[in-house]
């Protein structure tokens, strides 16, 4: 069994869902062919998730559904010193998570045809997102 981490730093993206299969996929040099694939976001303000990767509404349909589900304006969050879309952010990251696991195979990720990855940004004015990819397989 082969290890390999690599680290994945995200440029500051805007608020919505951001495709980032393949900045993932570069990344792999082929010593590992066939095993699992570990994503981590070491964030609390945005979330990792698969979605359809063809049609853009579904982006935009998934961000508006979140954004009525949490409200920026709930009357009763606390937590507002980092701005109104603060609080609603990290209750998002709760929801989607920042954790993936995709078996890998023929050295990429075993996603579905219309299957990509992607970084879920919550914030308004995000900074850069770092994420830790863990292979493990032969």
């Amino acid at each position: 069994m082969t290890t390999k981490q690599y680290t994945l730093t995200l440029p500051p993206y805007n608020r919505g869902m951001h495709l980032i299969t393949n900045k993932i996929e570069t990344l792999f040099d082929g010593s590992v062919s066939a095993g699992i694939v570990h994503l981590f976001l070491q964030h609390t303000s945005a979330s990792l998730c698969i979605n359809e990767n063809v049609d853009p509404s579904v982006r935009s349909d998934a961000e508006t559904f979140m954004n009525d589900l949490i409200p920026e304006s709930y009357p009763k969050f606390k937590h507002t010193y980092e701005g109104s879309d603060d609080m609603p952010a990290h209750l998002k990251n709760m929801l989607l998570g920042t954790s993936l696991n995709i078996p890998l195979s023929n050295g990429k990720l075993g996603l579905g045809t219309w299957q990509g990855v992607y970084l879920f940004e919550h914030r308004d004015y995000a900074s850069s997102r770092t994420l830790i990819i863990t292979l493990q397989g032969d």
